[in-house]
C-alpha cells in the first residue's frame, strides 16, 4: 500500500525516533523533492507563481493536518511554501511523518498551479 493511502497513526511517545538509515526506505517512496534537513526533519520546498498559490497550498496543508492529527511546520514566502515534518513527541521521525508527507504530495499533485 502506498504511503498516501495509509493512516497517520499519532505517536504516543515512548519510542525512539528513526535513524537516517531507517528513514531512507521511506524517503525513497516520496518524490525527489523531499529530504532530511540538518535537524533530521523531513522537508520539502514547494514553488508557486505567486504568493496566493503558496497561501492556498498552506491552507490545504493545514486542513490535511487537522484531518490527520499531524501538524507540519509551514514556512511561507512569496512563491514558496516549505513543509517541515517531524514527530514532536519523540523529537524525530516516525512512519507517520512519511505518511503525512505523501498525503501533502498527493494534494500538491492534484492541485498544482
Amino acid at each position: 500500500m502506498s504511503l498516501a493511502n495509509q493512516t497517520c497513526e499519532p505517536c504516543k511517545g515512548g519510542v525512539a525516533p528513526m535513524t537516517r538509515d531507517e528513514a531512507a526506505p521511506y524517503l525513497a517512496q516520496l518524490d525527489a523533492g523531499w529530504s532530511l534537513n540538518a535537524a533530521g526533519h523531513l522537508e520539502r520546498r514547494f514553488e508557486f507563481g505567486d504568493f496566493v498559490g503558496a497561501m492556498d497550498f498552506a491552507r490545504r496543508c493545514g486542513e490535511l493536518a487537522e484531518t490527520h492529527g499531524h501538524h507540519p511546520d509551514l514556512h511561507i514566502g512569496w512563491g514558496r511554501c516549505t513543509v517541515e515534518l517531524w514527530t514532536h513527541k519523540i523529537d524525530g521521525l516516525a512512519v507517520a511523518d512519511f505518511v503525512m508527507a505523501a498525503k501533502i504530495e498527493a494534494d500538491w499533485a492534484a492541485n498544482a498551479r
